[in-house]
């Protein structure tokens, strides 16, 4: 196992410095607010398998994904 070398700190200019604002969500904003509701819904086969493959590159779960799709598509029409 190599040694990792040391980090030295000095108090040296950094340069031009931007602070931004905060832009990460609160801790309660990250809890999921939204009420569930299971449903039984039949999809074309292409669609499924598209949904899977797309989520498995991802590592994430094709049913997340639909459910986020619909959520942003009827939060764009909501009036």
């Amino acid at each position: 196992m190599k040694k990792q070398k040391k980090v030295t700190y000095t108090n040296e200019s950094l340069g031009k410095v931007k602070i931004i604002s905060d832009f990460l969500p609160s801790p309660d904003d990250l809890v999921l607010k939204e009420e569930s509701v299971k449903i039984t819904l039949s999809l074309s086969k292409s669609s499924v398998d598209f949904f899977k493959h797309l989520a498995e590159q991802k590592h994430t779960q094709y049913q997340k994904m639909i459910r986020t799709l619909l959520d942003k598509y009827a939060s764009h029409f909501k009036p």
